[in-house]
């Protein structure tokens, strides 16, 4: 599988991605920018849509925000600004990161569903940006194999556990909420 096709020049910014109005989106790492596939699959959708429900609900009356795709973050806004990715899904809990269509800094916790054209980006690149950036708690879900792979950040370094639909998985950013996986991937 490629990993997505990248713009010509290196050493985008910010700035530049936000000048690009070409009818098509990207993500920006480490000043490269790569084409995003086009509009995700239903499933991709019904899978981000049951996850967002979710912990929206959990949030309920809570300080912790949860957004979708599009949405920008970028990871690194205080220095060089060169990596804008868009995950399907982000919850932040210090509100300061907003700011216009997305976050400044790591979110607290990522959640990037797999599709063919980007899986190899999710796994390799995506996790290794979010580990730099401090995103404490990465879950990869593939909807093929109806399994999710959580990496916890500790002392610099992801430590992972993987889960299928007929568990129950803990978030570690949000103290007492639980993920039934069987409820996520009940409608593919």
């Amino acid at each position: 599988m490629a990993l997505p096709r990248a713009k010509e020049q290196e050493n985008y910014t910010y700035a530049d991605y936000c000048t690009w109005d070409d009818g098509e989106r990207w993500e920006l790492i480490d000043g490269v920018a790569y084409a995003m596939s086009p509009a995700p699959s239903w499933v991709h959708q019904d899978i981000s849509a049951a996850f967002v429900e979710l912990i929206r609900e959990f949030l309920r009356d809570k300080p912790c925000k949860v957004f979708h795709a599009p949405f920008d973050v970028r990871l690194n806004a205080d220095a060089g600004d060169d990596t804008v990715v868009q995950p399907d899904i982000v919850v932040i809990c210090d509100r300061s990161k907003l700011s216009g269509t997305g976050c400044k800094g790591a979110p607290d916790m990522v959640i990037e569903i797999l599709s063919p054209s980007t899986a190899r980006h999710d796994r390799i690149r995506k996790l290794n940006e979010y580990r730099r950036a401090g995103v404490r708690e990465y879950w990869i879900v593939d909807p093929d194999t109806k399994t999710v792979s959580v990496h916890i950040l500790e002392n610099g370094r992801y430590y992972v556990a993987n889960y299928s639909d007929e568990d129950t998985v803990d978030v570690t950013v949000l103290n007492g909420c639980a993920i039934d996986l069987a409820e996520v991937f009940s409608e593919i």
